[in-house]
Parts: C-alpha cells; structure tokens; sequence
C-alpha cells in the first residue's frame, strides 16, 4: 500500500514537473496514476481491515462508497491502460494520423470519458436497481451482493471490465508487432542494397548522409519501442492481475470456494502498486524524471516548465540525459508529420521540400601559391589564390549550390 501510494504520487509529480517526458502517453499514465493513488489510500485500508477482521465496523455509507470507488477506479486504470495501448498504436502503426487524433481537447475528452464510463456504469448499483452495494460475509469486505430480486451486476462488470480491454489491448499489440517487423525487414533490405551498390564519391557522400538519418530514425524507433514495451508489460500485469478474480467471479458466482476469491482481490489490489515499479525497471526517461523530482526541491523544479535548468548537478545531468533521448523522438515525430528537416542545430524547422537548407563546412584549403584543390575534392571549380578560404555546402534537397566565406 505505501509503495503504491508513493510510486504513483512520484510519477504524477514527475511527469506534471518535468517537461521533458510530458507527452500524450503521460497525460493517460497520469489519469492511470491518480486512479491508482485512490485507490491505494481510499479502498486498500478499508480492503486490509475486512479481509483481518472478518467484519466491517466502518458504518453503513462507507460500506457503499469503499466498494464504488473500487470498482470506479479499477475501471479508470483498465480504461486508461487501453488507451494507452491505442496511443502506440497510432503512433507507430498510422503516424499520420497522430497530430489530428491527439489533440488537447481530444485528449481531455478521452480522459474524461474513462472516469465518467467507469463511475457511470456503478449508478445503478449504488441506487439499487442492479445489485446493490453491502456486506458481504462471504468476503468479509463491502462488495456487490444481490438485491431483493437477487440481481447483481458483479459477474457482468467483471466480464465487461476485463474482455473489452483485454481484446483491444491485443488487437493493437498484434499490428504493432506486424509493423514493427515487417519496418525492421525493410531496413535490413535497405542496408544490403547500400552496402551491395557502393557508387561513387558523390554517392558515398550520399550514402553517408542517408546513414546518418537512418541512425536517427532508428533511434527514435528504438525510443517509441521502449515506450511500447513498457506498456506491454502493464498489460501483462493487469492479465496477471485481473484473470484470476474474473474467472473466480464466472465460474464461482455464488462463493462456493472464497479462498479463490481472496486471493483474487488480492492480486487486483497489487495492480495498484506495480506499475511505478515497471516505470522505474524498464523506462530510462521515467528514472532520470523521478531522479529529478526526487534530487530537486520543488521550488527548482518549477523552473523546469520555463526551461530553465535547476542549479542541482545531479538535476541537470538527469535532465540533460532525459531531453537527449527525447530529441531523436520528437524530431521524427515532426518530419513525419510536418515534412520538416533538422537543422544544424538539432532542431526543426519546416521548410518546402525545394528550399534552402543548413550549412555545414565542407572542405578547409590551406592558402597555397597554386590555388589548386587536394586530389579527389568533390568540388571541381577552380580557386582564386588569396587568404585562407573556408568552402560551405548548402544542403538540400535540390541542385547543389556553392558559398564561398571569405
């Protein structure tokens, strides 16, 4: 329960503080988060005693409210798990798409369609009209029990909460996992033909530079990848976590066996406490923010939302490391998007597919009374003897030009 309390709380104070991680994937996992802090502090204790005392002595209204918010919070975390799932769907499988699906108003609604489906869907229990929230001596805990015409609506939110998310979970996974492969096959296929067709000079140098963009992409897919990996394995955990209490509420709906059903409670009530625990394990980004929010006052990190770096030295290596992970992601996501080219500096700038580019320096010529160029320059017009002359190329994507700095 503590580690659940302080993980989750930790990941929202990272993720709201450090901007650098803030992206759609973290507004979900904040939802996912905040769903799981409830739960841990507003049902767990409640959970604990029942389960230890065999008998509920915390009076009538919480017997309804601790088990509402159980059942409103475990459909939170499997709703935003899913969209989570669907996030790395469409941002590996139609990135296209990407900008248009994910935007803010987009992602609020989506929000807060998870709380509203999830606590709607407890209405007529709590009212009475489909079950009914009360003791349960089976269980020694507050739960869903039938009401007076033995109606209850616990096998069907079960099923519902645990299939629906669990399919579209595995419908995503299964695409991603065919892009990815068959993406990885035609780089493979890419890298045989470059190395097979060697070329000239001028399409060594080329080459070079398709290398170069190839490294950059496949760095940003290898960050996307860690991304989806995680989730992955959150989804995995909530099977672990949630198959055994849906089979014991299916095949044992009237409590028969409520060892089967304990145990089961008991592992969804370890859901809450896991995830933080796979943040920290499998994601770079997520470590270096904790390390961030953990190493840094909360006055330093405000500062982070302007830009600025905190003074902490152990702040600013963090963040350093987490915004250079970053950089190859967004600026992928931006030349998909946008068409856009990296500059000389790293970052994007939009420009038609015909216009100027960056500069870079191309070839040094050392002042000499000749004036001639070393053997194998790729620049074939002659020089004006004078001072030391620094060739630049522009860079683009039409005929290539020449600038001469003097």
């Amino acid at each position: 329960m503590l580690i659940g309390l302080f993980g989750n709380l930790l990941t929202v104070v990272a993720l709201l503080k450090c901007p650098k991680v803030r992206n759609v994937a973290a507004a979900f996992i904040i939802s996912l988060c905040i769903a799981d802090f409830l739960f841990c502090a507003m049902v767990l204790p409640f959970a604990i005693s029942g389960f230890w005392t065999r008998t509920w002595s915390h009076g009538v209204a919480l017997c309804k409210l601790v088990p509402f918010l159980r059942y409103g919070n475990v459909g939170v975390s499997l709703l935003s798990i899913a969209l989570i799932t669907v996030n790395r769907y469409i941002m590996i499988a139609h990135h296209s798409w990407y900008g248009r699906v994910y935007r803010k108003h987009n992602i609020a609604l989506m929000i807060l369609f998870s709380w509203m489906f999830s606590y709607g869907m407890q209405i007529p229990t709590l009212i009475g009209i489909w079950g009914q929230f009360d003791y349960d001596p089976e269980l020694g805990t507050c739960s869903i029990v039938p009401d007076e015409f033995g109606r209850s609506s616990k096998t069907a939110l079960f099923v519902i909460a645990f299939i629906v998310p669990a399919l579209l979970i595995l419908i995503c996974y299964a695409r991603i996992f065919w892009v990815v492969h068959s993406s990885e096959q035609r780089m493979r296929e890419h890298q045989r033909s470059q190395h097979s067709n060697p070329g000239t000079l001028n399409n060594s140098t080329v080459d070079k530079r398709s290398t170069i963009k190839d490294n950059r992409e496949s760095k940003a897919r290898r960050n996307e990848w860690r991304i989806t990996k995680m989730v992955l394995a959150i989804f995995l955990s909530f099977i672990v976590c949630y198959l055994p209490i849906t089979i014991a509420k299916v095949a044992d709906a009237h409590v028969h066996y409520p060892v089967f059903h304990v145990a089961g409670y008991l592992l969804l009530y370890a859901s809450a406490c896991v995830n933080p625990i796979i943040y920290v394990i499998m994601n770079a980004q997520y470590r270096a923010a904790y390390a961030a929010a953990l190493c840094c006052p909360l006055s330093r990190l405000s500062g982070l939302t302007s830009g600025a770096y905190p003074s902490s030295p152990a702040c600013q290596h963090v963040i350093r490391k987490t915004d250079q992970m970053e950089r190859a992601s967004r600026v992928q996501l931006q030349q998909h998007t946008n068409g856009a080219q990296p500059s000389v500096t790293g970052r994007v700038e939009s420009r038609p597919s015909t216009g100027p580019g960056h500069v870079r320096p191309w070839l040094k010529v050392d002042d000499s009374p000749t004036g001639t160029r070393p053997h194998g320059s790729p620049l074939n017009k002659k020089r004006d003897v004078g001072p030391k002359v620094t060739r630049f190329q522009i860079v683009n994507h039409g005929p290539r030009k020449e600038q001469t700095k003097v």
